[in-house]
Parts: structure tokens; sequence; C-alpha cells
């Protein structure tokens, strides 16, 4: 990791340093991608299963999983996971229930105006799997869309080699209170989302992270069903003072740099000292861990240590970076909230991990990356809800307006809109 003082290179430097650009245009891949997206649309579950046994299992006999094969695998994996995974479920159905919104109505005498708020009809999730299990993914999208009252949660995530689903995911999707499992992966599974199969229905917006070749499924499906996010590659932000620990600093930059050698780690501290201890204990610790060669991949092309000349200018460079994961480990993290104004998650103090908002906290850790926290939120109940305004004028009420309206209509050039107002003159 490359170490950084602010007061050197300059603050326009340091953010420029800490921006990322990870979701460019890929011409190769959205060549592939392209290619998969038609012979989904064209051959349906002829192309899913032909597209599965190459990529994810030659076993691949049935995109379709039973409801009873979920509830089956739930009280097969062991009894401590089993509790983990439903402990980590209520956490998260109790904090997406504090997001449900309501329509409202503003009613005056002679007008009605408010705002119906409906959830989707039909949500997909897309889950990645074949060579791992995630079912921290499972609970973390189809839970809020649940709360939300989405009708139909399909799920859909690559076989593994054997063929099967992986059991930890059924069992998320039981708990979760997924209506359909089907094994589809990658690019395929978010084109049969978008416009469905014999066996797949279309849904009306597809959420769950994934690979380039997902991401880039999603983008270019959107329009053909909504999309939640283009999420990945990971990235963690540690804003540190002078009291923080350095293990814990070096092991929270860890835990999201083990994903992927695309990942990012920065540290932002006010004191030289401290940046020294956390990359001696980064050292450390990549040396005992399974990930080492991620690890060290990730860090030298996208890790970086910036000695910030204060608090306030430490806080200004995590929202220059507006990272997905942000851990405030200072002092009085509450009082360095207030000058958060770019980040996916924050974590605050030293007994708030990153694994914490990943697995167990409640949020969901479907989080934007990349930067796009300057204007992006967590996949949240919202995501699942959609609203549509209604209007009331009584005559009286028309009659009130209708020359500031045909002065508008008519200044715009619509003299149609004009004659519609004028027609119901009294």
């Amino acid at each position: 990791m490359k170490t950084f003082d602010v007061r050197e290179i300059g603050f326009e430097a340091a953010c420029s340093h800490l921006r990322r650009d990870t979701l460019q245009n890929n011409p190769e891949a959205e060549e592939v991608v392209r290619g998969i997206v038609q012979q989904v649309r064209e051959q349906g579950d002829e192309a899913l299963l032909a597209l599965g046994r190459r990529f994810d299992s030659p076993q691949l006999n049935d995109l379709q999983v039973s409801r009873s094969e979920c509830m089956e695998a739930l009280m097969q994996i062991p009894a401590a996971m089993r509790e983990a995974l439903q402990h980590a479920a209520e956490n998260i159905r109790t904090f997406h229930r504090q997001q449900l919104r309501t329509g409202w109505m503003d009613v005056q005498p002679e007008t009605v105006t408010g705002q119906m708020v409906r959830p989707l009809h039909r949500v997909g999730v897309y889950v990645p799997g074949g060579t791992a299990s995630y079912p921290s993914t499972v609970l973390m999208a189809a839970i809020p869309a649940r709360v939300a009252g989405v009708e139909e949660i399909v799920l859909c995530t690559p076989a593994q080699k054997s063929g099967r689903a992986s059991q930890l995911t059924l069992a998320a999707a039981a708990i979760a209170g997924v209506h359909r499992v089907y094994l589809a992966g990658g690019a395929q599974a978010v084109a049969a989302m978008a416009y469905g199969t014999q066996t797949i229905p279309a849904v009306d917006k597809i959420v769950g992270p994934g690979n380039l070749y997902v991401n880039i499924a999603k983008k270019m499906l959107w329009g053909v069903a909504d999309i939640d996010m283009l999420a990945g590659p990971s990235e963690v932000c540690v804003v540190a003072d002078a009291g923080a620990n350095p293990r814990y600093a070096a092991l929270d930059l860890l835990t999201q740099v083990e994903h992927d050698p695309e990942c990012a780690g920065y540290l932002i501290t006010t004191c030289r000292q401290l940046a020294e201890q956390v990359l001696q204990e980064i050292e450390n610790q990549v040396t005992t861990l399974p990930r080492q060669e991620i690890l060290k991949k990730a860090l030298q092309k996208q890790g970086g240590i910036f000695i910030a000349e204060s608090l306030e200018q430490a806080c200004a460079l995590a929202n220059a970076c507006a990272p997905e994961h942000l851990a405030l480990m200072v002092r009085e993290p509450f009082a360095c909230l207030g000058r958060i104004r770019n980040a996916g998650a924050v974590l605050l103090g030293d007994h708030s991990p990153q694994t914490l908002g990943d697995y167990m906290a409640g949020p969901s850790h479907t989080l934007p990356t990349s930067g796009t926290a300057r204007f992006a939120s967590p996949l949240h109940v919202d995501t699942f809800l959609k609203k549509s305004s209604f209007i009331y004028y009584s005559a009286e009420g028309l009659q009130q307006i209708s020359e500031k309206l045909t002065l508008l209509a008519r200044a715009e050039g619509f003299e149609a809109h004009a004659a519609a107002v004028e027609a119901r003159k009294s």
C-alpha cells in the first residue's frame, strides 16, 4: 500500500487517488453479454440449460427448485447455522420495517391531490454462487422486498458442480420467503428474468450483486426491467484518529479487500504513527489469511493510506471517496457522523466491524460502489416500491385556474392542451 501525506500532495490530488472508476465500458465483455442475452431471448429455457451446463455444471438438468427442496435444505443445515440465519433475518426485517411508507392525500375545498405507494408485483433476486454460497445476499435482498409487500420474489442462482443449488442458499430462501428458485447464473439469468422464458417469469425489477457480466447485463437490460444498481467491486474506507486500534483498522480493511483483486481499501488518519502501525498489522495479517494472493493484488492496485491534517479534512476526503463501506474509528464517532455526506454504510466505533454490516446488523449489504454513494442509496424498502400521483379538481376548482393553465399551455405551443381546459368552462 502506498502512503500519501495530504499536506505534501494537496487535497485535490488526494481526492483523485481516492476516486474510483470501475464501471467503465468493456466492449469485449459487452459483446459476450449481448450474444448471451439474444440467445436467451430467442431460445428461452433451452439456452439457459445449455449455458448453465457450459458455465456452471454439466450435471444441470432442471432449472426449477421446488419449495419443498428449500424447506428440506433449511432443516438439513446445522442448527447453529440455521439459528444464525434466522437471527440475521429478524434484524433485517426489523430494520426495514422502519422504512415503510404510506400514501398521502391533501384535501382542499375544490381539489384533491395525493400519492399512492404500491409495491412492485414481481421482483427478481440474483445471488452469485457456483463455487461459493452467499445466503446473506438472499436475506439482504429478499427480506426488504417482502417487507415492501412484493407479491412474488423470484431468485436465480448458478448451479454448483453437482447440478444442484447450494443448501445454504436454499435455506436462506426458505427463511426469507422467496416464492420461486431457479438454477440460472450470470448474464443469462439476468436476461431470463428480464424477458421471461418458458419456466422463469419476467420480473419488474432485478436486484442483487454479481460479476462484470451480470452488471453489464443489468445495465444493458435496464428499461426491459428496472435494476437496483451496478454494484461491485467492494470497497472500504477507514477514518481513524490517534486513539484507534491499529489491529481493528487493519482487519476492517481486509474484510472487504479479500473479496476480489479489484476491491479497494483506504485508511485516512490524522496520525502518522497509527498509519505505520496499521500498515505493519496488514502485512502481518495477510501472511496468515487464506486469500493472501487476492489481498496482495488488491492492496497493491487499489490500496492507500492518507495522512490528513485534521479530522475535518479526513471526513472531507472520505466524502470525496464516497465509499461503499465507511468505518469511523475515532474518539467521538457520532460527532463525526454529521460530517459524512457520501457513504453506503457507516460503521461507528471500535466494536462495529465491517462483518456486522455484511451479515447481521439489519441494513442491507447491497450498497452503492465506485463512488456512486454520491447519489445512490443502499438497497432498501423503497427499492421495491413505486409511486403514482393522483389529482382531482371540481368544476369550480378548474375554473379558478383555467386562465393560468391556458396561458402556460399556449406559451409552450400546445393548443390542444389549452383547448382541453377551455372545453370545460361553464
